[in-house]
């Protein structure tokens, strides 16, 4: 959000419409390269992982051409991502879609040897980063208010939808020729950045050149204003809890529907449970959107963030797979209604020069913590029952969810971080103004982005002057209504 836009909290009028976030030009340019882009990414790893296992007869190469695309977050997310930072958030997006069809008409080329074909999977997802963070920090400053909260929802809400469709055609396409479903991949990317460049206006650097110091330095940055401030960091753990259970039934349902299909087909009991998650995301986040209100949806987040885990509990009794995908589709849904509660409050909180590092830190988060939480089950499941392993992970869930509920910040306390992430950016961007027409001559520490209160001070040389560094708003105890 910019730091020049007033404080929008949530009114009890009602919710914005669909029709008032896609009016807004810019936004629907995002949205439409994300669902494109998004859509050929899993029509790609169908593709790809169809690709290497025709040529190597090898699962363990397929699975690896599959696994491929999370190694960049988890070996330099946060790095990556607080690249987006240095430079302008259109350009960031529109090279790396670009760098990415160049990729993939390369593995599209025939005869491509399987290593090279890993090599440059692995070189496509590195744009990963830096193109998601510059996105998520370049939403606030199109939408704000209730807008930001509803776009986001419809932003995650594709993300799902595209999966599911991405996958399904990516298994057609590439059961007749892996090659082209690349090229539509490739043929996306290029429409992506087609939208992006002339949809979305060019906005100056969140980070000025005088206020860059080392990379890994800015990106510690980002680690120490999530976990160091507290609205922050009680988002953050909302969310990595959120994770922590709604993934297992996917990420188990190979070996669940193997074990306990029942009537069904194996194959179509595994279908059925890994789609429910993503289909119930989509309908709660749609539904909880319009349905409700602003101040409503806040107080319905922390409930909504306690039944996501509890809704997978009754797995315990080891019910039949149409079951269990009632129940994960019923998980999706309530993470889904407390999720963008929890972002849209996440991105007000941050000043404008924090997102793009900020977003990274809690991606790269949220990729470990799901892989975790499948490794750990999955190690489980083979001493115990898959329903046994399930259900109480998910009653241990229940109860860190309750007390992450019962330690959330007050209204006032998340109100006073909005207004102070605000006056850090109004300060930054009135600093940065003064340098230019100084003629850059402004000290480095006045040009740069503020942090908010209650996150840890910047080292003693940008903490010394410069009116960005000065302002102070006393951090506040916040209360409940939630991440988003």
């Amino acid at each position: 959000m910019e730091a020049t836009v007033p404080d929008e909290r949530p009114s009890p009028e009602g919710p914005a419409t669909f029709r008032e976030v896609f009016a807004n030009r810019e936004y629907g340019a995002v949205f439409t390269a994300s669902a494109l882009s998004w859509i050929g990414d899993y029509i790609a790893k169908a593709a790809v992982t169809l690709l290497v296992y025709e040529e190597t007869r090898s699962v363990a190469l397929s699975a690896a051409a599959f696994a491929v695309s999370y190694l960049p977050w988890l070996v330099g997310g946060p790095l990556l991502a607080t690249l987006a930072e240095r430079h302008r958030y259109r350009q960031v997006m529109v090279i790396c879609d670009l760098v990415r069809m160049v990729l993939m008409v390369c593995i599209a080329i025939p005869g491509v040897p399987v290593p090279m074909i890993l090599a440059l999977l692995f070189a496509t997802t590195l744009a990963n980063p830096p193109s998601q963070a510059a996105k998520s920090a370049l939403i606030p400053l199109v939408l704000t208010g209730d807008r930001l909260v509803v776009g986001l929802s419809m932003i995650s809400s594709v993300g799902q939808a595209a999966q599911v469709v991405g996958y399904l055609a990516g298994a057609a396409i590439a059961a007749f020729n892996p090659t082209t479903a690349l090229l539509v991949n490739a043929a996306t990317f290029a429409l992506s950045a087609a939208l992006v460049r002339f949809g979305v206006a060019d906005r100056p650097t969140a980070m000025t050149a005088a206020h860059r110091s080392h990379l890994l330095r800015e990106t510690a940055q980002g680690f120490q204003i999530v976990f160091g401030t507290p609205v922050l960091r009680a988002i953050a753990v909302l969310v990595f809890a959120a994770m922590l259970f709604s993934v297992v039934p996917e990420g188990l349902a190979a070996a669940w529907a193997s074990e306990h299909a029942g009537q069904l087909d194996a194959g179509a009991a595994q279908a059925i449970i890994m789609a429910a998650n993503p289909v119930g995301f989509i309908l709660g986040g749609l539904v909880v959107s319009r349905a409700f209100g602003p101040d409503r949806r806040l107080s319905l987040m922390r409930p909504l963030a306690v039944l996501s885990p509890l809704a997978l509990v009754p797995a315990l009794f080891d019910p039949p797979p149409l079951v269990v995908a009632l129940l994960a589709a019923a998980c999706g849904f309530a993470v889904a209604g407390m999720l963008p509660v929890a972002n849209g409050l996440f991105v007000r909180a941050l000043p404008d020069g924090f997102r793009a590092r900020a977003f990274g830190v809690m991606a790269t988060g949220v990729q470990v913590i799901q892989g975790v939480a499948v490794l750990v089950t999955g190690l489980l499941a083979e001493r115990y029952s898959i329903p046994l392993v399930v259900g109480v992970w998910s009653a241990v869930g229940v109860l860190l969810m309750t007390l992450a509920a019962l330690r959330w910040p007050s209204r006032s306390t998340i109100d006073a971080a909005i207004e102070a992430a605000q006056q850090a950016g109004g300060a930054a961007q009135q600093a940065g103004g003064a340098a230019q027409q100084a003629g850059g001559a402004a000290p480095r520490q006045a040009a740069g982005p503020a942090a908010p209160a209650g996150a840890p001070g910047r080292p003693a040389e940008e903490r010394s002057g410069g009116p960005a560094a000065r302002w102070a708003v006393a951090p506040a105890r916040r209360d409940g209504g939630g991440t988003r």
